[in-house]
């Protein structure tokens, strides 16, 4: 018993000392970068608004949640708060300017987060669907795995060429050169993470696994957190010549042996450095690496920071 204790006294130390970095770096840096200061004036049609014919796939700094689908997770207030990364519907994350989408699916097509459940796929597909009928100049990435430990839903990927066929981009090398502009009327990237199933092929309507990568690791220390991602983010190809998006995600996660296990008190011991990530980025000579940037909790605030870098490439300011 007396280890137990003596061991959350030393984690609630190195959590304390790990909020206190963060907060004397944003103090002494600052979060001012080219694009800061900008507001698009619809975040609803924010590509639109940046002039698809000028605006690269590759160039765009994409907003960006994690664990999407999980705004009705669980049972309220009693299993929810344990697996929610999420209090809006895809819709309206969408409409907040969100353009990344990451789903976790089990073998029956529900969503699900671990071990618990919500809201049948169709449901994403709607609320997609709805959203690209409301706007002309819009892209997303649709990222769909099967979470671990489950299997795969049958023929899923035939399923998703179905429901999105028309609007899918297809797999090519290619699209990462082009504008906006260039790749319309399609409007979805999507990125299917099969356990066990075929995996996309160049060409397909669908992209294989490694066009969306990131380097998670699991911990509810910020500054760990938050470091890691600068030193990988560090690690990669420019944006001008990587053929593949490079996700980084400012969350952090419940640990089992903390006494705070809830996703939203944890996740918000990061939440709001996004904009000392990005001028950090500037900082550590790698901005010209970052491309998606993810988060639980969405918000107004998170999805300008991204807009504002985007608009600063486009302007040749970043």
């Amino acid at each position: 018993m007396g280890s137990v204790a003596s061991k959350q006294v030393e984690r609630r130390k190195a959590l304390s000392t790990e909020k206190k970095v963060l907060c004397d770096l944003n103090t002494s840096s600052g979060c001012q970068y080219a694009g800061c200061d900008y507001k698009p004036s619809d975040r609803k049609n924010w590509m639109g608004g940046l002039n698809p014919e000028k605006l690269h796939i590759n160039k765009i700094v994409w907003p960006g949640t994690h664990d999407s689908a999980t705004n009705r997770i669980g049972i309220p207030l009693i299993t929810r708060p344990f697996a929610q990364c999420q209090s809006l519907s895809i819709y309206h994350q969408l409409v907040l300017g969100t353009r990344v989408l990451d789903i976790r699916i089990q073998e029956d097509r529900r969503v699900c987060h671990g071990i618990l459940v919500t809201y049948n796929f169709d449901v994403v597909v709607k609320d997609i669907k709805r959203f690209l009928s409301e706007t002309e100049s819009e892209v997303i990435i649709l990222e769909v795995r099967t979470e671990f430990g489950h299997k795969d839903p049958p023929d899923f990927d035939k399923y998703l060429v179905e429901q999105l066929g028309e609007y899918l981009i297809h797999q090519d090398d290619r699209v990462f050169q082009k504008t906006v502009s260039e790749v319309l009327p399609k409007r979805v990237i999507c990125v299917w993470k099969p356990r066990n199933s075929a995996h996309p092929r160049g060409g397909d309507p669908l992209w294989s696994a490694g066009y969306l990568k990131d380097n998670w690791i699991d911990t509810d220390l910020p500054s760990t957190k938050f470091d890691s991602n600068l030193k990988h983010l560090g690690e990669q190809p420019p944006i001008s010549s990587r053929k593949y998006f490079y996700r980084v995600e400012n969350t952090v996660t419940p640990k089992a042996d903390n006494p705070i296990i809830c996703v939203r008190p944890v996740t918000n011991r990061i939440h709001g450095y996004a904009r000392l990530f990005i001028s950090q980025c500037f900082a550590k000579g790698c901005a010209d690496r970052l491309q998606v940037l993810s988060t639980d909790f969405i918000d107004e605030d998170f999805v300008e920071a991204c807009v504002g870098l985007t608009h600063a490439r486009i302007e040749g300011k970043a």
